[in-house]
Parts: structure tokens; sequence; C-alpha cells
């Protein structure tokens, strides 16, 4: 008797077979690729975080906080198992543009950085078993400093794409750290997941101070929604004509930053937390490069010298 093909697979146990589990696993890193590669194009953000739960006793709900912009997300990278995507806000009655966030997409990324101190972040292996078929985002600051890193695997159940990352270290996010000293870390899960509109980014966030003897004291958990709806009611030329003229630029202050990201022990920041001493002469060079004048590697070099150094070995 003959089998049809999928009879026959079932009746070999195709499934078990190397081929078979190398072009599944092809098969889901493709879509999880075209799941990042979603992320990409033209936004109306809506950024909200508010206290939920609060942890310490005497301890007051700080007010609900709420912003938005218009966003463009830009493929810089995209290869079998790496995408870089590229945050650029404008704003739509100026049309002034500020370069924002980037997000790294690595497919069983052997390593990650984590926020290990004040200004400090750890380059550390990646378990095994958090790794296997997973993705790694790590964010970065507007200048290409580290932010965080978390890990997890996309899943599709019911027909929707969500990522979710284990729970990992953060620094204070930007909106606080001038308001707030409190506490000085953030344990986050976050979660990215594909809507008919375009996506969103949950943030679980504990609020933490983690003291100098190694204890900590936990203050507030915080829920943030990052809402990014598709739009066309806004012009993003400005953005694309500013990623144009600087993007040769940033690739070398990312290549800069890899040099203390890509292996151990990491990277120390010399800066106040705000990080303004770098991202202001980062941001003036480049906008030379706008006005079509040239910037030395050298005076890349002479800030990350500056500001910049290798972490202390753990």
């Amino acid at each position: 008797m003959k089998l049809r093909p999928l009879a026959a697979c079932l009746a070999l146990s195709c499934a078990a077979t190397p081929a078979f589990a190398a072009a599944s696993a092809a098969a889901d890193t493709a879509r999880d690729r075209a799941s990042i590669l979603a992320m990409q194009g033209e936004y109306i953000v809506d950024f909200a975080f508010d206290e939920t739960v609060l942890l310490r006793p005497g301890y007051e709900r700080a007010p609900a906080m709420r912003s938005g912009g218009n966003e463009t997300v830009i493929v810089v990278e995209d290869s079998p198992t790496r995408i870089v995507l590229q945050h650029i806000l404008v704003d739509g009655k100026s049309g002034h543009v500020t370069k924002h966030w980037r997000q790294d997409w690595t497919y069983e990324a052997p390593t990650r950085f984590e926020f290990s101190a004040d200004q400090t972040w750890q380059v550390r292996a990646i378990p095994a078993e958090l790794n296997r078929g997973a993705w790694t985002q790590c964010v970065f600051e507007v200048s290409d400093a580290p932010r965080y890193c978390g890990t997890g695997r996309w899943e599709y159940r019911n027909g929707i794409a969500t990522w979710t990352s284990d729970l990992s270290w953060r620094p204070l996010p930007r909106r606080e750290y001038t308001k707030r000293s409190d506490y000085n870390a953030v344990s986050a899960i976050n979660r990215h997941t594909l809507t008919p509109g375009g996506w969103t980014h949950e943030q679980f966030n504990t609020k933490v101070l983690r003291k100098p003897d190694g204890s900590q004291v936990e203050l507030a958990r915080e829920f943030g929604f990052n809402d990014y709806q598709k739009t066309r009611d806004v012009d993003f030329k400005p953005a694309y004509r500013y990623w144009d003229a600087t993007r040769g630029y940033w690739a070398k202050v990312r290549q800069r930053w890899d040099g203390f990201l890509g292996q151990a022990p990491g990277v120390h920041l010399k800066t106040k937390i705000d990080g303004m001493a770098m991202i202001i002469p980062l941001f003036e060079q480049a906008g030379s490069l706008e006005q079509g004048k040239a910037v030395a590697d050298e005076e890349i070099d002479a800030v990350f010298a500056k500001w910049v150094e290798a972490a202390p070995r753990e």
C-alpha cells in the first residue's frame, strides 16, 4: 500500500530526523524574523506608566506619566540571526528630529550585557536552557550606550505574535532619573506584541533600591504600556534625511560600543547618570555631518576615551 507523503512521514517518524528538525527550526526562525521586522514603519506612539502595587511601608504612589510622539522605526541591519532597528522621533509641527532608542535582536546570542551597578554593564553568558530557540533583545540609549537586554521566545498562540523576555535589570528610565533618588534600578519583564494597527511594548517593572551591601529594597511595581499605531498623517522625511546624512557616523559609534559590549568584562561609563556628557558631543558631531562638515574618527575616539572604560572584572 502506498502512503501519502504526510502518512509516510508519520510512519517513519521523520519528525525525529535531524533534517526535519533543522527545517522546522528554520521555519520558526523565519517567522520570528518576520515578526521583528514588522515593527519597522511610521507610528504615532503613546507612552503610559502607572505605579500599581506599593511594596514599601509609607511609600506614596507616584503620579501616572503620559507622553507621546511621532516615531519612525528604521531597519539598520538585517541578517538571518540579527536585526537592528533604530527609532527616530519627529516633531509634527517643527520637523525637529531626535535620534531615539535602538533595539538589537540576536537569535541564540551566546552573551548579553546586564546592568550590574551604577553606570556599569557586565557581559555575561546566557544559559543554554534560556537561549535555545530564543531571541535576545538589547536596548540602547540615544547615544547608543547600553540600557538593558532580555531573552525570550516568540509565541504564536491563537495567531498572535508575542515575545516575552526573562526578568532582567536596567537603570532608571530617563523619565525619572532627574526626579527620583529613592531607587537606582529596575527589574523588568518586557513583552512585544504585533497588533492589527502596529505593535505594543508592555513593561512589568519593579523599582528597586540596590544597596552597597548587596541587599535590595523593593518600592513599587509599575506597568508601562507603549502603543505604536501606524500613521500616514505625519511627514517623516526629516527623519530619513537625518539618517541618510548620519548613518555612517552612527555605525562608527556603534562599532566603538561593540568593542566594550561584545565580550567580557563589559563597560563602565564615567558620566553622570544622565549621560549628557556623551550625548551632547555625539549629537553635535552628527549635527556637523548634517551641515556637510567632516567629523574625523579621532573626534569620536576622544569622546569615548574621556567617558568610557572597561567594567571591573567580576
